[in-house]
């Protein structure tokens, strides 16, 4: 029984880490990068700096 315990809770260990790290990749993909952004568009050439 001790064994079939300590397998469970290192399986949800892995998933707390998995959706940790999963979930830090989301965020860095969604945030907006430092520094200028330059975009093309029908109103002309528009530059921001961030």
């Amino acid at each position: 029984m001790v064994i079939n315990r300590n397998i469970l809770f290192l399986l949800v260990g892995a998933l707390v880490v998995v959706v940790g790290v999963l979930s830090y990749n989301l965020y860095q993909a969604k945030k907006q990068p430092d520094g200028l952004q330059i975009n093309v568009g029908p109103n002309g050439l528009k530059i921001q700096g961030k």
